[in-house]
């Protein structure tokens, strides 16, 4: 297996984070992982998503843990809080419970062309706990895809799959989707 490390996505891995992003086609066609934060940041081209996201983690409000091999940035996982991340998939069944948000969202996972099947997620995911921890910890929600037993494509595998968390001490919460669950674990 690749020796992967992780920094967090700041000021000074943003222009690696870009250099993904771009190599991929602005992920899913210019999303830039700016869905999550919320109204108006789908609305954009790709160009605007670009400048929002870059100008987010100028600010300190956009938060991910990048994978590397080497010098290159070949994945990530983004992560903040419900305030950074209020749009979550499923949103009407996950509120029907009137849930007590979290002090933090696992909202997406990326890998770049290349990479994809070669544990980026896990190490991306295993980033943003150790990001979280040194960010005072706190509860953490993720919103993965059970995919035991059946195929699932990979365009919904952006969340993550439900038994990457489970090996990370997540916990079921509840079912917000036929294959969907809400993932908890403290992070302290």
């Amino acid at each position: 297996m690749t020796d992967f490390k992780t920094k967090p996505l700041n000021e000074k891995t943003w222009p690696d984070f870009a250099r993904l992003v771009d190599a991929n086609n602005g992920v899913w066609g210019g999303c830039w992982c700016m869905w999550y934060h919320g109204k108006g940041a789908s609305a954009e081209d790709a160009a605007e998503k670009r400048k929002a996201k870059e100008c987010l983690v100028r600010q300190g409000r956009a938060h991910a843990a990048l994978v590397y091999e080497g010098e290159d940035c070949v994945g990530w996982c983004q992560f903040g809080s419900p305030n950074e991340l209020p749009r979550i998939h499923n949103q009407r069944a996950y509120q029907k419970t009137d849930p007590v948000l979290p002090d933090w969202r696992i909202t997406c996972f990326f890998s770049g062309k290349g990479h994809r099947g070669n544990g980026v997620a896990s190490v991306a995911l295993e980033g943003a706990i150790e990001e979280i921890r040194k960010l005072g910890g706190g509860i953490v929600e993720a919103y993965p895809e059970d995919i035991e037993g059946r195929k699932a494509s990979s365009a919904f595998l952006f969340n993550g799959a439900l038994h990457m968390f489970e090996r990370q001490g997540f916990e079921r919460s509840r079912q917000i989707g036929k294959h969907k669950w809400v993932m908890v674990k403290t992070v302290r």
